[in-house]
């Protein structure tokens, strides 16, 4: 977009508004509008296969250096919906600083943060901000997650800030420039570091403002998703999974606890000696063991790496052993034993997941899952 190009507002009246291009007062203003509201960070260009959704941790994040004693201060600290921190730095173009110097001064942030943050710290900086503002830090969070699920809240937020430490302890972290234009240095820059960081992202967003008649319109535009980062950062389509690559996702996305019950999930498919079917996901593996209970193949339950084992339940209706309801109630109300699994009667026309935080979180969950899947396995020999 030319840098005097114009934006135009057609009025409810048929009248058409010609909006100009404004600089933003002050650096300030930028904060703000980011404080206030994170939909400018434009999630749905970030990931519009997964728009992200953002909430604000704290403005002026400090950051310390080798010592708890705070060295800098990152303007402002976002979480999104999968614990992704999201460090933010804005400059207006006319900061001499938007170039080499402020690229170098997020690489500080990002490097030291792993050691300057915590999962908890980081809550406890969310709760404070929402307290000044007025808000309830369970309805954020609920908001932030999913306000639809039905999960236990409880245990879908305990879940949400392991997710925060393993993403911290593994240096999944996104950093973005905000300014009001984006110099063709600084998206240069943006674009390279890109294509070469795995699991970090980095990112520019151009935010221009319009004014005109007493209206005021932003304009976001993203820059540094080259093709080959897009690339890089996803599971080549249509590649079968293996089990290398399936547990170095999981090692790399859960904390021990959570990686466990994967692990041992796995170990019980392996046990029984049938056929491991490796799915083919771009963004996340899947796995189950062949089930053909009179020469049918089914899979009732797989795992996933995106952190839950799923129940397809909606998809057995017309399948040997569980096309039988009271079979599959059955098989919900074991799975069901897990506390805080969230899983009810409406489950059984869906496909319900139950997630390794809640699993990990039961003293007991992990040898309820495994009773659930033999109880599984016997009801298929059974039919054979």
């Amino acid at each position: 977009m030319p840098s005097q190009s114009g934006v135009f507002v057609l009025q409810n009246d048929g009248s058409l508004v010609a909006m100009q291009p404004t600089q933003f007062a002050a650096e300030v203003d930028f904060q703000e509008l980011l404080s206030k509201f994170p939909e400018l960070l434009v999630g749905d260009q970030i990931d519009p296969g997964s728009p992200r959704r953002f909430v604000l941790v704290k403005q002026e994040q400090a950051i310390g250096h080798d010592t708890d004693v705070p060295r800098w201060s990152v303007d402002h600290l976002f979480l999104d919906q999968d614990g992704i921190p999201t460090l933010v730095e804005v400059k207006r173009k006319s900061d001499t600083r938007l170039r080499r110097e402020v690229v170098g001064q997020m690489l500080d942030y990002a490097s030291n943060c792993q050691t300057s943050w915590t999962a908890e710290t980081m809550r406890a900086s969310l709760e404070e901000t929402c307290e000044s503002a007025g808000t309830s830090y369970d309805d954020v969070i609920t908001t932030l997650l999913d306000p639809t699920t039905s999960l236990d809240p409880v245990a879908l937020a305990e879940a949400f800030w392991t997710n925060v430490k393993t993403n911290l302890q593994a240096g999944k972290v996104r950093m973005l420039f905000v300014a009001d234009e984006i110099p063709t240095e600084l998206r240069r820059i943006v674009e390279f570091l890109n294509e070469q960081m795995d699991p970090a992202e980095i990112l520019a967003i151009e935010l221009r403002q319009f004014t005109g008649q007493g209206l005021r319109t932003i304009v976001p535009m993203i820059f540094g998703q080259t093709q080959e980062a897009t690339t890089k950062k996803k599971f080549p389509p249509g590649a079968r999974w293996t089990e290398e690559h399936f547990l170095a996702k999981i090692d790399a996305t859960f904390s021990e606890p959570q990686a466990t019950v994967a692990r041992a999930v796995l170990d019980w498919m392996k046990e029984t000696n049938l056929p491991l079917v490796w799915g083919t996901g771009r963004e996340n593996g899947s796995v189950y063991p062949l089930l053909k209970p009179q020469g049918v193949s089914i899979n009732p339950a797989y795992l996933s790496t995106d952190g839950k084992i799923w129940l397809q339940l909606g998809t057995m209706q017309n399948r040997p052993v569980f096309g039988d309801l009271t079979v599959r109630r059955e098989l919900l109300d074991r799975f069901g034993r897990v506390a805080g699994s969230g899983l009810k009667e409406q489950d059984l026309e869906r496909t319900p997941g139950l997630s390794f935080a809640v699993i990990a979180a039961d003293p007991e969950g992990l040898s309820k899952v495994i009773a659930a899947f033999n109880w599984l396995l016997d009801r298929v020999k059974q039919a054979n």
